[in-house]
């Protein structure tokens, strides 16, 4: 047996049941705030994400899958989704073909990073983005919509939590402060955060070492040094988020991992998920357009990651297979033959009906039937045949009756639950 390469999964009948649930409701979210859906190549350009993503974060320099491909060009596969939406909004100019670019997206990503509950090498997410609005307004709505989304899957005790980051005016003086702060206790820090105190001091408060939280704690808060647009946006937000009547905290150890990110970030906490409990996470990244070759433009969104929001679904939810409406069996030859014409007119009419393919006994075609949880099963012999009809045995009751074969597409459509 050649297994599954590690760090990636099957997702299998009686699972993939809970994923499709959780997409099929973030589509209808989604829509149903205005946003469409667009879909990207899970290959990019290596470039693409190491000017958007940055040089020096975890996910370029340790986990990203890069390589050389057969051409001589430098790839990767996408570890996150937001680059490849920018690279798309600006190669395709949707900023002319919407009136207010709003765009949502699934697909797998991809990192190499150590397996752990809710968190995989080849992983997936739903990520939304809004482009070309600066008010404070979009921001709320994407927060709004994180919450909706939390709150349609049926998750309980979920916790939003937001920050701000500033901007490249404020951002100096805040990353100077930090360094200040540290003094020589940056020689006390793990490995990755003494790199970190040099080349991008804020992802020192990613640092997830026991040992470094003392030292983390006592730092300076990115709110205390904002400038004034951005302290006048912050307080914006979190007056439209009153407004929705959403609970949330301050935290200002929330600046998110990534290079791009500008002002308002945000994340929504799950329990019972361990330490990898961020069931979506975000924030602005006004300037990446215009880092990646496109028009000064806004952009805000999040990502959620599909396999936790599985996870955090209620337990009492059951999410069963599909099971079939109607099963038709079949005894001889001929009534085999007018019973696969009838299994497919059936399936044309939108019934989901399913059928015993060995040609086994009566009996053997039922245990199949109630197997399956078939509630209704036609049955076709010889005298059903001589008489142009169908049995219809209720699977459930026992109960039988005569069914003309012309009408049986029209009665499992009546015995349908609405």
């Amino acid at each position: 047996m050649i297994p599954a390469v590690r760090g990636t999964r099957d997702i299998l009948p009686g699972e993939v049941e809970r994923w499709q649930f959780v997409e099929d409701t973030a589509r209808r979210v989604f829509e149903r705030y205005g946003y469409a859906e667009l879909r990207t190549p899970i290959i990019e350009r290596e470039e693409l994400f190491a000017k958007s993503t940055g040089e020096t974060t975890d996910i370029v320099q340790k986990e990203m899958y890069a390589f050389t491909d057969k051409g001589g060009e430098r790839v990767a596969l996408r570890p996150e989704a937001t680059p490849s939406i920018v690279r798309a909004f600006i190669e395709h100019n949707l900023e002319q073909a919407m009136a207010v670019p709003k765009l949502y997206l699934y697909g797998p990503m991809f990192r190499h990073e150590r397996p752990q509950k809710g968190r995989y090498r080849q992983f997936h997410q739903l990520d939304v983005e809004v482009f070309g609005v600066e008010d404070a307004s979009i921001d709320a709505e994407v927060l709004d919509l994180g919450w909706a989304l939390i709150g349609e899957l049926g998750i309980r005790g979920a916790e939003m939590v937001v920050n701000s980051v500033g901007c490249p005016a404020c951002r100096p003086a805040f990353s100077d402060a930090l360094v200040a702060a540290l003094g020589e206790d940056v020689r006390r820090l793990c490995g990755d955060c003494q790199r970190r105190a040099t080349s991008n001091p804020l992802r020192i408060f990613d640092c997830k070492v026991a040992e470094d939280q003392p030292i983390i704690d006592r730092l300076p808060h990115s709110i205390d040094y904002l400038c004034g647009p951005c302290r006048a946006h912050f307080d914006e937000v979190r007056r439209y988020l009153g407004l929705y009547a959403i609970p949330y905290r301050v935290s200002h150890r929330l600046v998110r991992g990534l290079d791009y990110y500008r002002r308002t970030t945000f994340e929504v906490l799950a329990t019972g998920l361990g330490a990898q409990n961020a069931l979506l996470g975000g924030g602005r990244y006004d300037g990446l357009v215009k880092q990646l070759g496109g028009l000064d433009r806004a952009g805000i969104g999040f990502a959620a990651g599909i396999e936790r929001l599985v996870l955090a679904l209620p337990a009492e939810v059951q999410y069963g297979t599909a099971r079939p409406e109607v099963f038709v069996a079949a005894l001889g030859d001929d009534a085999r033959q007018a019973a696969f014409v009838l299994l497919r007119d059936l399936r044309r009419a939108g019934v989901h009906a399913q059928v015993d393919y060995e040609a086994r006994s009566l009996k053997a075609q039922f245990k199949r039937a109630d197997r399956l949880g078939a509630p209704l099963v036609l049955v076709l012999g010889d005298d059903e045949m001589a008489r142009g009809e169908v049995t219809a045995k209720d699977m459930t009751t026992g109960a039988q009756e005569a069914v003309p074969r012309a009408e049986a597409i029209g009665y499992c459509r009546a015995r349908r639950v609405p």
